[in-house]
């Protein structure tokens, strides 16, 4: 009878046990009780010497800071946050979001959309770097707040100052705050240790843009993310020994959650990347045993171990510069090519953490074939994040895995394959939208957050996500085409980087048409043409060639009739989707 079972229920008798913690003060002392003198960040000095910090010093250095923020008059105040990814924005998150509510901001954002959003959420002091601050500081007769604090991550000298010409009035300098912090406490001020925090109320507002262009902001509690968190142990064990590489942006619900507030649960190290272009050098000095990443991070590691595999083999083994030649190789070499790459990964690697889009199985099933799982999941900024994940016990790379625990989802209205709207109930859906009484209830019902994600669910539990709500193109004899599925079967080619299907209207013309628009891979074309340079006529030839072979396996109201061969990437969000709005919508007819 027990392999009748469902695989989800299944699960849920193989959770890993795990204590619980309702809010992030609990959280941090608990962590610097339990794992005090453990490593809780690598990091770099001006040297580029690793040095570690302890989780007692951690748990010291937010309590001196939120100390500060006490003792300023920011108790339950809004605190922004914003800049890349560093130690000094781990301490402020902990130290904001404690204090007060802590408003994370994309460092990306133009000046006018982050003033925009210190306005809306009223934040009375922001915590950054100075290369944000420019920014706001030149434009800010728009901000509400005049009195706005700012709080930088950089010591600025005079001389540095009056170099780059902007007013540095109203500006500190972290350290010198951690300092006076410190100093409160050694006079004995304990108002930090004296905060309770109610772990459902509001505590985090994030915005968040998606990639379709509404910026709405999420209101979280401790609780939300809290219950992600030991949900997120209770199924993938994260070891004290581990080493999380910090890639994608903090502000982002899913590095933030998973990367850096789980691993300080866990008792594992942190360690940052200095910039995408320093991936693989950092990976070598750090030995990171965990990468959080995006499936275009993903692909470009398999590109190049692929692409590296072949140029080291001998010459009998490869037939194509773009085909993964592993499964032919002897044993013995194969041995030699898996030893090989995890040494280029750092030596230590044992699983990569995969979300934000759809990953193609074949990738996680090489990855897997060298030795490193891949875990794909799904979530959303709105459910603190993860709502499903493939885990330590059961995984299917074509899935976006099984329910977390304490979380549940459903397929509502489907339709004759099973599809439908992604609803989701659990202690990680959030409180609502700021400030958007209507909104919130439109995308809340009975506990049920709407996703507006379309998939469905097969008969163990396993959830697979197909589209969009607001992306789906429906034809004028009420067909519904997820453009994402045209989409990976057009990724599929490994000549093709990126692509972008929307449905086109005509002049004159009421039915709608299916349009790409592709962004060829030069390089891998350059390797199909045996080294040759393509002009345009070859690139054109190819990729006409690629979308017809997509056609024959779709049918024909799925049929691409228009394609535009793009020379630049898509505009794309922080964890790397392609926006679909914007100047990566404006097609010509």
């Amino acid at each position: 009878m027990e392999k009748n079972i469902p695989i989800k229920e299944k699960l849920v008798k193989k959770y890993h046990k795990c204590e619980q913690v309702s809010e992030f003060k609990e959280m941090l002392y608990r962590s610097s009780e339990i794992y005090g003198s453990r490593t809780a960040f690598k990091l770099k000095d001006e040297n580029d010497h690793i040095y570690s910090v302890t989780y007692k010093e951690f748990k010291e250095d937010v309590v001196n800071l939120g100390t500060y923020l006490i003792a300023q008059g920011f108790l339950n105040k809004r605190i922004a946050v914003i800049g890349k990814n560093s130690y000094n924005w781990a301490v402020s998150y902990l130290a904001a979001t404690i204090v007060g509510i802590v408003v994370p901001l994309d460092k990306e954002l133009h000046a006018e959309e982050t003033i925009n959003f210190l306005n809306i959420s009223e934040s009375i002091c922001i915590l950054g770097d100075m290369k944000n601050f420019k920014n706001i500081i030149e434009q800010k007769s728009t901000l509400s707040n005049k009195n706005l604090m700012f709080i930088s991550f950089d010591k600025y000298s005079e001389d540095e100052i009056k170099k780059d010409g902007f007013s540095i009035e109203n500006t500190f300098y972290i350290n010198d705050c951690k300092s006076k912090g410190k100093e409160l406490l050694i006079q004995g001020n304990t108002k930090f240790d004296e905060i309770k925090i109610d772990p459902n109320e509001m505590r985090i507002l994030l915005f968040t843009s998606g990639t379709t262009g509404n910026a709405k902001g999420v209101c979280l509690s401790h609780f939300n993310v809290c219950s992600n968190i030991t949900s997120i142990y209770g199924i993938v064990k994260v070891k004290r020994s581990d080493l999380f590489f910090s890639i994608l942006p903090l502000h982002h619900t899913y590095e933030c959650t998973i990367g850096f507030l789980l691993p300080i649960y866990s008792g594992a190290s942190i360690c940052y990347c200095d910039g995408l272009r320093y991936i693989v050098k950092n990976i070598g000095e750090y030995h990171p045993s965990v990468i959080l990443c995006v499936p275009l991070l993903l692909e470009n590691m398999h590109k190049n171990i692929i692409k590296n595999m072949n140029k080291t083999l001998p010459k009998k083994y490869v037939k194509n510069q773009n085909d993964n030649p592993y499964d032919k190789l002897p044993f013995i070499i194969k041995k030699v090519v898996k030893n090989k790459v995890k040494n280029t990964l750092g030596g230590r690697l044992r699983v990569f953490i995969v979300g934000a889009a759809s990953v193609n199985p074949t990738i996680i099933y090489d990855f897997e074939k060298l030795g490193l799982l891949t875990l794909q999941g799904y979530g959303l900024t709105e459910c603190s994040p993860l709502v499903s994940g493939n885990n330590d016990f059961f995984h299917k790379a074509e899935s976006c895995g099984l329910p977390i625990p304490k979380v549940e989802y459903k397929i509502n209205n489907p339709n004759e394959n099973g599809e439908g709207e992604i609803w989701v109930k659990g202690p990680n859906v959030m409180l609502g939208y700021y400030n958007m009484p209507e909104e919130t209830s439109k995308s809340i019902t009975d506990g049920w957050f709407h996703t507006g994600d379309i998939g469905k669910i097969d008969e163990n539990g396993y959830l697979y996500i197909t589209g969009r709500c607001k992306s789906v193109i429906i034809t004028k004899n009420g067909k519904n085409i997820y453009p994402e599925e045209v989409e990976q079967y057009l990724n599929d080619s490994p000549l093709i980087s990126e692509s972008l299907v929307l449905g086109i209207q005509k002049e004159n013309d009421d039915d709608i048409y299916i349009n790409a628009q592709i962004f060829p891979n030069i390089e891998a074309i350059t390797e199909y043409l045996k080294g040759s340079v393509p002009t345009k006529e070859e690139i054109k030839k190819i990729v006409n060639d690629i979308v017809a072979s997509v056609n024959s396996k779709l049918p024909n109201y799925k049929h691409i009739k228009g394609v535009i061969i793009r020379d630049k990437e898509f505009e794309k969000t922080t964890t790397q989707k392609i926006k679909r709005y914007g100047n990566n919508v404006k097609v010509n007819k």
